[in-house]
C-alpha cells in the first residue's frame, strides 16, 4: 500500500463517517434523537473509529519502513560487496604476480610470505562477504571479527566497544567497518606488533570516537604504497562519516588512530 493511499483514506474516512452519520441523523433520527444525544454519539462514534484506523495505519506504515530499512541495509552491504570484489582482484593478482617472480628468481622465503599474505586476505574477503546486518548488532559483528583476525595474525585485541544500538545507519556501518579493516591490515602487514587495542564509543546526540593503537614499530613500517593507498582510503571513508582524522605515534612506540565525529552523517 503507497503513501498516496494512506493519504486519501486520512481525507475522505473521516468525511465520510461524521457527514454519513449527521445526514441519517438529521434525515431520519432526529424525531427519535435529541441534539445532546447525537453529539455524544457522534463524538464516540468518531474516536473509537478514528483509534482504529490510527491503530492499523501506524502498524502498516511501521512494517513498510522496516522493509526500506532493510532494504538499505542489503543495499550497503551489496555495495560493499562489490568494492570488496575488485580489492581482492587486484590484491591477489598483484600478490601473484609478485609470487611468481620470486619463485622464478627462488626466493622460497618470499614466496612463502606471499602465499600467506593471500590466505589472509582471502580469509578476511571471506569473512566481509559472508557478514550481513541480520547477523548481529555492529558491535558483535566486529567482535567476531576482531577475534577472527586475531587468531588470523597472532597479535592479541583487546576490544573495548560502547555502540548504541542503530547509532549508524547501514551506509555508515559500512564505512565505519572498513576503516577498521584497512587499520587492522596495516597492522598486521606492517606494523611488528604482539597487541592492538580498540575502542569505539558512542556519545549524545550523534558523536563518536574510535581509537586504534598498536605496540609495533610507528609509522616508519609502512611503505610508501601503503601510506598512499591505504591512508587515503580511510581518510576518504572518514570525509563521508564527516570525522576527523588524526595519526600519531604512541610515546611507548607503535601507532595511534583516532576518528572523531561530533555531528554523524554522510558529508553532501
Amino acid at each position: 500500500m503507497s503513501y498516496r493511499i494512506f493519504y486519501w483514506l486520512t481525507v475522505l474516512i473521516p468525511t465520510i463517517i461524521i457527514g454519513g452519520f449527521e445526514f441519517v441523523r438529521h434525515d431520519f433520527l432526529l424525531p427519535y434523537m435529541s441534539m445532546e444525544t447525537g453529539n455524544v454519539y457522534i463524538t464516540l462514534l468518531t474516536l473509537l473509529l478514528s483509534f482504529l484506523f490510527a491503530t492499523w495505519m501506524f502498524r502498516t506504515i511501521e512494517r513498510m519502513n522496516a522493509k526500506i530499512v532493510e532494504e538499505q541495509a542489503r543495499r550497503a552491504v551489496y555495495e560493499e560487496r562489490e568494492r570488496l570484489a575488485r580489492e581482492l582482484h587486484d590484491g591477489i593478482a598483484q600478490s601473484l604476480f609478485f609470487l611468481n617472480v620470486k619463485l622464478k628468481q627462488g626466493q622460497l622465503d618470499d614466496a612463502r610470505v606471499a602465499v600467506s599474505a593471500i590466505d589472509n586476505h582471502v580469509r578476511q574477503a571471506i569473512f566481509n562477504l559472508r557478514s550481513l546486518p541480520e547477523e548481529g548488532s555492529l558491535e558483535q559483528r566486529l567482535e567476531k571479527w576482531l577475534t577472527q583476525w586475531s587468531a588470523l595474525s597472532g597479535v592479541d585485541v583487546t576490544p573495548q566497544l560502547q555502540i548504541k544500538e542503530n547509532f549508524y545507519t547501514p551506509a555508515e556501518e559500512v564505512q565505519l567497518f572498513g576503516i577498521i579493516q584497512e587499520a587492522f591490515a596495516n597492522i598486521r602487514k606492517h606494523a611488528q606488533a604482539k597487541h592492538a587495542w580498540i575502542q569505539l564509543t558512542t556519545n549524545e546526540p550523534r558523536g563518536w570516537t574510535l581509537a586504534i593503537e598498536d605496540d609495533g614499530i610507528g609509522m616508519s613500517g609502512l611503505s610508501e604504497t601503503s601510506k598512499k593507498y591505504g591512508l587515503s582510503m580511510m581518510k576518504d571513508r572518514a570525509r563521508q562519516l564527516q570525522a576527523s582524522l588524526d595519526i600519531c605515534t604512541r610515546s611507548s612506540g607503535g601507532t595511534i588512530i583516532t576518528l572523531t565525529s561530533h555531528t554523524g552523517g554522510f558529508a553532501k
